[in-house]
């Protein structure tokens, strides 16, 4: 199979979707790999390392969609390149359908097979969002913390606090991957944290895993809107498979926290658990109402591009080998975990949550895997 990596072009999208190492092992196994030129200098891999490896350059992004049979990205698609996709050709990448209509409509459009990371399922896992899922959850408290700085327009507040001070008060939405990981974090620091959700069983595991100073809560909205009051820093970490994040933090809300509190949503991307949240960049990763900081970068392992592109190839790569060796159609007829992966496939929507999301006809993944 043609294997094609372009370069990101998303604001300050320094990942690459595949690292060197990864390019090898294709080439190992008879595949053929192009790679667009500075495609992952932003992550700190060179054109050399990529060529050493056995990979082959490209300088446009137009060649590498040209040729490619499987193109492999980080992020969704995104306008300017929505034209350069072809019939029929793969497209294995993030694409968060459930967040944005135009990017579906303008998939379905293009008659490529959409195999969405996000919704790679493994014994109800997401083997695909899981280390991108642990960087922005340990993000979500570093970026967090600085914030809540006074000059950043926060409330002040020390995360961790210092003897004879009170440290702040943490509230997580969420005990999955991100939520964890943010609890690990912001106990490291010193904070005071309460992580929310549904799952009871979920809550006694993190009850006993996690240090003393963080503490589990059932989630509802009655409990939610008192805590909000007295939270100085909140994180949005819930997340349903291919579909909407539900908007747990309303825009009511808001008026009852106190001026400088930080809303840091890592679900931005799936729509965002907080009412007021509205995708930004890391070039303007903030904006306020009613006094509260909003911090809502819908790409936050952007930022740490060589941890997060290691990170998501380690995971995507035996996915990514099996669809070259076998090609789409068989690799996900035989593999379940890829199967729930499909999105849409030659102009039809073929996940369920996404056709629900936009009222569109749904279409049995079954009629294309027979």
């Amino acid at each position: 199979m043609i294997i094609g990596v372009p370069k990101e072009i998303k604001n300050n999208e320094n990942r690459v979707a595949l690292t060197p190492a990864g390019a090898q092992e294709f080439v190992k196994r008879g595949h053929t790999v192009y790679v667009q030129t500075k495609a992952g200098e932003g992550s700190g891999f060179s054109d050399e390392e990529y060529i050493g490896a056995g990979a082959r350059m490209l300088a446009k992004a137009e060649e590498v969609f040209a040729i490619a049979e499987m193109i492999m990205k980080v992020k969704e698609p995104i306008e300017q390149e929505y034209s350069l996709i072809k019939k029929d050709q793969l497209v294995f990448t993030y694409f968060h359908f459930a967040s944005y209509e135009p990017l579906t409509h303008a998939m379905i459009k293009t008659g490529s097979v959409c195999l969405a990371y996000e919704t790679v399922e493994r014994d109800g896992s997401l083997p695909l969002l899981v280390p991108m899922s642990e960087v922005a959850g340990r993000m979500s408290i570093q970026e967090g913390a600085k914030y809540l700085e006074k000059p950043l327009k926060g409330r002040g507040i020390l995360l961790g606090g210092v003897p004879g001070v009170m440290p702040a008060k943490v509230l997580i939405l969420g005990g999955g991957v991100v939520g964890t990981n943010a609890a690990k974090m912001a106990a490291g620091m010193g904070a005071d944290v309460i992580i929310t959700d549904v799952n009871l069983n979920r809550l006694r595991y993190l009850d006993d895993v996690m240090p003393k100073n963080v503490h589990t809560m059932v989630s509802n909205d009655y409990i939610l809107r008192d805590l909000v009051r007295t939270s100085d820093l909140i994180v949005g970490g819930v997340l349903i498979p291919g579909a909407k994040a539900p908007k747990l933090i309303t825009r009511d809300m808001l008026k009852t926290m106190r001026p400088g509190t930080v809303l840091v949503d890592v679900a931005v991307d799936q729509g965002g658990c907080i009412e007021t949240c509205k995708p930004t960049t890391h070039e303007n990763p903030t904006f306020i109402i009613d006094d509260v900081v909003h911090y809502c970068v819908a790409n936050m392992p952007g930022a740490v591009p060589y941890t997060s592109t290691l990170a998501l190839t380690n995971a995507t790569l035996p996915y990514a080998l099996k669809l070259a060796n076998q090609g789409w159609k068989k690799a996900c007829a035989e593999n379940q975990d890829l199967k729930k992966g499909l999105n849409v496939i030659s102009g039809k929507v073929v996940y369920k949550a996404v056709a629900d999301a936009f009222n569109l006809p749904y279409t049995d993944v079954k009629e294309f895997l027979n």
